[in-house]
């Protein structure tokens, strides 16, 4: 179950890179609608993370430019690693160690992503005020507390329950 897991995750990985290749432009406003910053605040914690900012033109169009250049500097995931993957899970015979080696040639992709997406967050930080970066302070630890109540309010899925049963 963990494996396929992993593949979907690669899959949906693979799609949101391609949506935000399709875009021209990408402006901090629309990061959540392009493959930037996919996912949900559940999934991502710093998806939002200028959410409530009150930015100034110029540094809007900063922001613009570093998200611009972002994507061309982002490792993209081989299209040929996700058919592959493909390949290997719906094979006749379960080859774990060439999905294991395929999904970790594809993790190491998205390590380097969100490498690249955190340096860029960095930079988009450092522009802005003293009052700004402290309303983002406030807000994150908002959000923070925010996903550590949805945290113990989820029930553990049937899936996890099954596991845990068939375990002991």
């Amino acid at each position: 179950m963990r494996k396929v897991s992993a593949v979907v995750l690669a899959s949906a990985m693979v799609l949101s890179h391609a949506s935000a290749e399709a875009a021209d432009t990408t402006t901090i406003d629309e990061m959540h609608h392009s493959g930037l910053t996919t996912g949900s605040m559940t999934q991502n914690p710093q998806s939002h993370m200028f959410d409530g900012i009150a930015l100034t033109e110029q540094q809007r169009q900063q922001m613009r430019d570093l998200m611009q250049q972002a994507r061309h500097d982002r490792p993209a995931i081989s299209i040929d690693d996700v058919a592959a993957m493909h390949d290997l899970v719906t094979a006749d015979k379960f080859n774990e160690a060439a999905i294991r080696e395929k999904a970790e040639k594809i993790a190491q992709v998205q390590i380097e992503q969100h490498v690249e997406m955190a340096r860029v967050q960095n930079q988009m930080y450092h522009l802005l005020t003293p009052a700004q970066q402290a309303t983002l302070q406030e807000n994150y630890q908002q959000r923070l507390n925010e996903l550590r109540e949805l945290s113990n309010l989820q029930p553990t899925s049937s899936l996890q329950a099954v596991s845990n049963t068939s375990s002991k």
